[in-house]
C-alpha cells in the first residue's frame, strides 16, 4: 500500500474527530446566542440562523453515517453491528431532540426553555460522540471506503 493510500485510510478517523469538534463548536455558538439574546426580532432571527445551521449540520452528519459509513463498517467489521445499532438509536433520539429545539425556536420560546433544549441535546450529543470515538476511531484508521468525506460525515 502506497503512502498516499495509507494517508487516505487514516484520514477517516481524523475526519470524524474534525466534524465532531465543529459540531461541538456550533452547539457552543448556538448556546451563546441563546444566552446573549435579547427579546428582539434581530436576536430571534440570529438564533434561527444559528439553530438552523447547527441542526442541519448535525442531521447531515448522522444521515451520512447511517447511509455510507456504518454499512461500510458493518461489512468490514461484522463484530461491530451491535455498536452500530446503538449509534443509530442515538441518531434517532438526537433527531427527535433537534425537532423539539427547532419547534421551540420557531415559536420564540423564552431563553430558559431554549437552553433546556440545548442542554439535553448537548448531553446526548457529547455522550454519543465519545462512545462513537471510543468504539470506531481505531476501525476508521483502517477503513477502506472510497467516498467524499463531506458526503459521508457532513461539512468539514
Amino acid at each position: 500500500m502506497g503512502e498516499g493510500e495509507k494517508t487516505r485510510l487514516v484520514a477517516w478517523s481524523n475526519e470524524l474527530r474534525r466534524v465532531h469538534d465543529r459540531l461541538r463548536e456550533a452547539l457552543t455558538l448556538t448556546r451563546d446566542a441563546v444566552a446573549d439574546g435579547v427579546p428582539a426580532e434581530s436576536a430571534t432571527r440570529d438564533l434561527l440562523l444559528f439553530c438552523h445551521g447547527f441542526c442541519a449540520a448535525l442531521a447531515a452528519h448522522h444521515e451520512g453515517e447511517d447511509r455510507d459509513l456504518f454499512p461500510a463498517i458493518a461489512e468490514q467489521h461484522p463484530e461491530l453491528r451491535d455498536t452500530l445499532y446503538y449509534l443509530r438509536q442515538d441518531h434517532s433520539m438526537i433527531a427527535h431532540l433537534l425537532t423539539g429545539l427547532q419547534t421551540a425556536v420557531a415559536r420564540a420560546a423564552p431563553p430558559a426553555e431554549l437552553d433546556r433544549h440545548l442542554e439535553g441535546l448537548a448531553a446526548i450529543m457529547e455522550s454519543h460522540f465519545r462512545y462513537e470515538e471510543r468504539q470506531l476511531l481505531t476501525v476508521l484508521d483502517t477503513l477502506a471506503l472510497t467516498a467524499d468525506p463531506e458526503t459521508v460525515l457532513g461539512p468539514l
